[in-house]
């Protein structure tokens, strides 16, 4: 009997460095790309992790912040300008930035993502999230940690979003140089200062 448990030991040590082995060549042959698209086992653990990592005093962080349409409307217009180019307007996460992202970004107004805290929904926001898209936002001063309540305020409303505020948020979003002169040069031309091309 005590033979066996040795044995027991090498074959199941045989087998981890055959699964081991096999998952590496599957991955290298697969290659290394972010287009793909995490399996269920890696969301849920890395949901699972955030969870975990996230301090409990954090995570029942309350907001202080009310639910104003003042507040609501702040946290748009800092959506709309750093958190809808991967994350879209609607909060779908459905724009080439973020679905080019591993994981892709995520529908902010998904059940995963509106069930967690307010204070989860700080934590992320002022700190990022490691080995995604996710950057840190936080400045560690008091007017940014506000403007981050305000954020999670919105991220609140993503699932009630009217036509009006969304076209009020493509106002809001940053621009290039090129859409500011093609904006400009569709105003001159609507207004007769522009020059008729032919």
């Amino acid at each position: 009997m005590a033979a066996t448990r040795p044995r027991r030991a090498w074959i199941a040590v045989a087998v981890a460095l055959a699964m081991t082995a096999g998952a590496a060549a599957w991955l290298r042959g697969a290659g290394i790309t972010s287009r793909r698209k995490p399996w269920p086992l890696e969301e849920a653990a890395a949901r699972s992790m955030r969870r975990y990592l996230i301090p409990g005093a954090a995570r029942n962080a309350p907001n202080p912040v009310s639910p104003t349409p003042e507040a609501i409307r702040a946290g748009m217009a800092h959506f709309a300008d750093h958190c809808a180019t991967c994350h879209a307007n609607d909060g779908s996460g459905d724009i080439a930035l973020g679905r080019s992202m591993f994981p892709p970004a995520p529908d902010m107004r998904s059940e995963a993502t509106q069930s967690m805290t307010d204070g989860e929904l700080f934590y992320v926001i002022e700190r990022g999230i490691p080995f995604t898209g996710m950057p840190a936002w936080g400045n560690g001063s008091a007017e940014g940690r506000r403007s981050t309540w305000e954020l999670v305020r919105f991220i609140r409303h993503l699932g009630q979003m009217t036509d009006a505020e969304m076209r009020e948020m493509e106002d809001l979003n940053p621009r290039s140089p090129a859409d500011e002169k093609q904006a400009k040069d569709i105003d001159d031309f609507l207004s007769g200062r522009g020059k008729i091309i032919k």
